[in-house]
């Protein structure tokens, strides 16, 4: 495994945070009716936590003396106000990232500092899809 390898794997995951935080902006603005009290909050701390997510993974990039991608993952961002397809939407992002990080974890040899910092990540990411399964219900 050399770094190229790894900081392909991490802009892939960077692809995706830029995508949810994208994503979640766009449902918070558009979630209607009595479900934008709950969601609309919801929505705007998983755009917050995205970006979060993605400023560690940049930071991490750097360090490896990569250079961290500037587009979003491609996959279309369904505009609707049908909250239920926003949370299945989500639920599809977040698996993603996930996988993504899992992806990263499973590297030999990462130094401590990444493992950590993705380890993090990876937690915040399960936790996000427990909680929106649990949305979907």
């Amino acid at each position: 495994m050399t770094n190229e390898d790894v900081i392909r794997d991490l802009n892939a995951a960077l692809a995706w945070e830029m995508r949810a935080e994208v994503l979640y902006g766009h449902y918070a603005a558009y979630v209607k009716g009595i479900h934008r009290l709950h969601l609309k909050p919801f929505f705007e701390g998983e755009a917050a936590e995205s970006a979060t997510h993605g400023r560690t993974v940049r930071e991490q990039i750097v360090k490896l003396g990569g250079t961290a991608t500037t587009d979003r993952d491609t996959a279309e961002i369904v505009h609707t106000t049908d909250y239920k397809v926003m949370l299945r939407e989500a639920f599809e992002t977040e698996k993603q990232a996930a996988a993504s990080y899992k992806k990263i974890l499973a590297l030999p040899d990462l130094d401590s500092e990444l493992h950590d910092a993705i380890e993090q990540i990876s937690f915040m990411e399960k936790r996000s899809i427990e909680e929106l399964t649990h949305l979907l219900e």
